[in-house]
């Protein structure tokens, strides 16, 4: 394996929604192999995940509507940093959109990729601490069902059948491992 890029020989969009547009790439690779590739963007800026978790040790969970499942799923609030906007403040601003609450003390866990071989986005897994009782408006159509659990019971919590969403396991098992290591 080359630690030599493909050369870009073309990138062009092809279709546009009011979300995402579709690109076409065309690669050359270091063997001459030329290829053409089709790939979702996403937003610039990215997005961000939080796992909010109270003094308790619970975390604070949403259930809402997700139209791509056609069902209710429990996840963690998340949503797009806006340009030009700081992570961790779009951290904060969907925490207190999207639960009611905003943290004192924010914590990047890492950037993670969704099918990174066709979907040019990232999100951000932020820990968010030292919550306190703080709403902003939000944009979503209906109330966002708050669902507090003990984040010591993960593995009860993965058994729940609304819970699919890749990124929001991740993150609180990385929330779960970097808590118990500030503890040790």
């Amino acid at each position: 394996m080359s630690d030599r890029y493909p050369e870009t020989l073309h990138r062009s969009t092809v279709a546009r929604s009011r979300l995402f547009r579709i690109e076409a790439v065309g690669l050359r690779f270091g063997n001459g192999v030329e290829v053409e590739y089709e790939r979702l963007g996403g937003s610039a800026a990215g997005a961000v995940l939080v796992v909010p978790v109270t003094a308790r040790g619970e975390v604070l969970l949403i259930r809402e509507y997700a139209a791509g499942t056609e069902c209710y799923e429990l996840g963690l609030p998340k949503g797009r940093v806006e340009p030009g906007e700081d992570p961790l403040r779009a951290a904060n601003r969907e925490l207190m959109e999207e639960v009611g609450y905003g943290a004192e003390a924010l914590t990047v866990l890492r950037s993670v990729t969704l099918a990174p071989a066709y979907f040019s986005h990232r999100t951000q897994l932020i820990l968010a601490e030292g919550l306190f009782e703080h709403r902003l408006p939000g944009d979503e159509p209906e109330p966002i069902e708050v669902v507090p659990w003990p984040l010591g019971e993960l593995e009860r919590l993965l058994g729940q059948s609304d819970l699919t969403e890749a990124r929001s396991i991740t993150a609180l098992y990385l929330a779960r491992d970097h808590l118990a290591g500030r503890a040790a």
